[in-house]
């Protein structure tokens, strides 16, 4: 089962919008995190694993302070997690939305828009996660592939893959042991510079769109990355960023 698509994915958040999508992203998490806990991460393991993928993922530390100085204020933010399915306009396409909001009408309301907007369907629960695995990923520039995987058998770590495509290395292993799959990386690479750290939904399969499908399904996506409840986006398109 291939994961190449990680290492495209990483390249495209290289992009000033998607940087931006991502602070956002770990901004709300952190935020969550401090809210449902204590806003010190040394008492609060949720919020020091979210900062630690935060930092992971290049979010400046002002905007991770700026996170948990907000939870710590009399911000009246509730925010609940939410996910939603839903199929492509052709070609066995699928994708999955994973939100994190404040007002579930809202939400769906701004999410059947894009799926309309885009010949899309959404579906119910279930119709579409099933063809999915949920895995912790890692892509890192490394292609030691024998030295990776002895150092995370030695560690106990429930690897899943490791694949390796033009200098970059991508690490599919159980989601719950990301943080410390994380560890053994740094342990193994002092100086290493992650360019995915995130538990993902990763297909089983995957599709490749041509014409208006691949055309619709890129407006989908644009669409849905420009909702501010949106957390994270899968699908199975082979060839979207091609």
């Amino acid at each position: 089962m291939g994961r190449h698509f990680e290492v495209r994915a990483a390249a495209m958040q290289k992009t000033a919008n998607q940087k931006a999508k991502v602070y956002s992203r770990y901004s709300k998490e952190i935020l969550v995190a401090a809210k449902n806990g204590d806003p010190d991460p040394d008492m609060n393991q949720a919020l020091k694993k979210a900062i630690e993928r935060a930092k992971a993922n290049n979010v400046p530390a002002d905007v991770i302070k700026r996170a948990i100085d907000k939870a710590k204020s009399s911000a009246d933010e509730n925010f609940s997690s939410a996910r939603y399915e839903g199929f492509g306009s052709g070609g066995g396409s699928t994708i999955i939305i994973d939100c994190l909001t404040d007002n579930a009408n809202r939400t769906i309301a701004n999410l059947r828009a894009c799926f309309n907007k885009s010949h899309a369907k959404l579906g119910v629960g279930g119709s579409v996660s099933f063809g999915y695995e949920h895995l912790g990923v890692i892509v890192i520039e490394y292609t030691d592939e024998e030295a990776m995987m002895d150092a995370m058998i030695e560690h106990d770590i429930d690897l899943n893959d490791i694949e390796i495509e033009d200098g970059y290395m991508t690490i599919t292993t159980n989601p719950n042991q990301l943080d410390e799959a994380k560890t053994v990386v740094e342990e193994l690479i002092p100086d290493v510079k992650f360019l995915v750290l995130e538990d993902k939904m990763v297909p089983n399969e995957e599709v490749e769109l041509q014409g208006e499908d691949l055309e619709l399904f890129k407006r989908l996506v644009t669409l849905l990355d420009d909702v501010d409840d949106v957390q994270n986006v899968y699908h199975n398109v082979s060839n979207l960023n091609n």
